[in-house]
């Protein structure tokens, strides 16, 4: 019982689709099919979440709230809401089949904890629709985790513990003390330390930073460090134990946390 027994991994910006890019394409999409624009900032601010509670999260931004007001002579519903989010399942098809390439060092990460005999859970704010074209791509590119939990399939989502304790019950591991949570977006830090599992926070490849892969590689390494650190500041303030650039940089920081784990430390 001194070991890590599980490691829950996010999805888009963790260990898929560097940059999250996908989601902030699709969400910009189907609002624009409403006659609304709104920006990357717009998008990003909810990234992380289930995505109707994303789309209600966008919808209920002051400049996004004004736009809709002037187009539609009134306030948004919850049936506004319904009509977004079942409009963008299947763009999110179109846009995670575009971004479905793996985090570099992922499916190496994934071979090296089954090695060990973690288990490796997932959770995500998207569908097991929009899930569709991501879980065959991942899994020809190598990374094929233990146990997915999708939006939707909890009573409540991110930042509830509630994914992290149903990744933990199926995968059959305990205490929270020997599961670690990896996540790029603020909601997936809160659900890891709402969960009481130790909490480690994806800074370049993810949400915070925003940029493709091939724009990160062009930044120099001093503004690819402030960037990082940038993003790096609300996941630690937030409560992340630990915060790595990618998941690529993740096996020593696992280690120290299994030597806190047979020291007794908890999260």
């Amino acid at each position: 019982m001194n070991g890590i027994a599980a490691v829950v991994f996010d999805w888009a910006g963790t260990m898929i689709d560097f940059g999250c890019v996908a989601p902030v394409d699709a969400m910009k999409t189907v609002f624009g099919a409403e006659g609304i624009a709104i920006a990357d900032a717009h998008a990003r601010q909810d990234m992380g979440r289930a995505k109707r509670d994303h789309v209600r999260g966008i919808l209920s931004i002051d400049a996004v709230r004004r736009q809709w007001h002037a187009r539609h002579g009134r306030d948004f519903t919850e049936q506004d809401v319904g009509r977004i989010h079942d409009a963008l399942e299947p763009v999110m098809l179109t846009t995670t089949a575009a971004h479905g390439d793996l985090i570099p060092g992922a499916a190496e990460l994934a071979h090296a904890l089954h090695g060990k005999g973690i288990r490796i859970g997932s959770s995500t704010g998207y569908t097991r629709t929009m899930m569709r074209e991501i879980l065959p791509r991942a899994a020809a590119q190598g990374y094929v985790p233990d146990y997915l939990v999708c939006a939707g399939e909890t009573l409540e989502g991110r930042p509830s513990p509630l994914p992290m304790w149903k990744n933990m019950v199926e995968l059959g591991v305990w205490p929270a003390r020997r599961c670690v949570k990896v996540d790029d977006a603020e909601v997936g830090i809160r659900e890891g330390r709402n969960a009481g599992v130790w909490t480690i926070g994806i800074a370049a490849s993810g949400n915070g930073v925003g940029l493709r892969l091939a724009e990160w590689q062009a930044l120099s390494p001093a503004e690819q460090r402030m960037r990082a650190d940038a993003a790096a500041a609300p996941l630690r303030a937030l409560g992340a134990h630990y915060i790595v650039d990618t998941v690529a940089d993740l096996l020593p920081v696992l280690a120290e946390v299994e030597q806190r784990i047979g020291a007794g430390d908890n999260p």
